[in-house]
């Protein structure tokens, strides 16, 4: 029913009502378009900020789990045995940890790269067909 009256309506505009339609409405599907491409692009962003954040706090603690292992060399020199390993452990347990912080921000980067917005790409992509199949009938 709607649908008919909408028949009616356009079948009594001019051409170049018709046109001035479809252009106003190109331009705000692209502006809509635009918005989601920069919403898309603000959430890849923040993921690989946040990847980049953990690379560098593993990268710290690699650096303070290398401190912990030469003050257990000196440790080592200095005091007995049991001292030398539980140094040996805590540095180790440090390496550990900021290899697992590493991996995960590695993860957290590959899921923001490639840094191309594909949710509104394919958006862009199936209103063309709409459009190019509109146009057909």
């Amino acid at each position: 029913m709607v649908y008919d009256e909408q028949r009616d309506a356009v079948g009594q505009r001019s051409v170049a009502q018709l046109v001035n339609d479809l252009s106003s409405q190109v331009s705000r599907l692209v502006r809509d378009e635009i918005k989601l491409a920069k919403a898309e692009m603000q959430v890849k962003g923040k993921r690989l900020g946040i990847g980049a954040g953990m690379a560098g706090a593993g990268g710290m603690l690699a650096f303070f789990g290398l401190a912990v292992l030469v003050a257990a060399a000196v440790l080592a020199l200095a005091l007995v045995l049991p001292a030398w390993a539980a140094a040996l452990v805590v540095g180790g347990a440090l390496l550990l940890l900021a290899g697992m912080l590493a991996l995960v921000g590695g993860k957290q980067v590959r899921k923001a790269t490639p840094p191309m917005p594909r949710e509104s790409i394919e958006s862009v992509r199936r209103d063309i067909d709409v459009v190019r199949e509109r146009m057909r009938q």
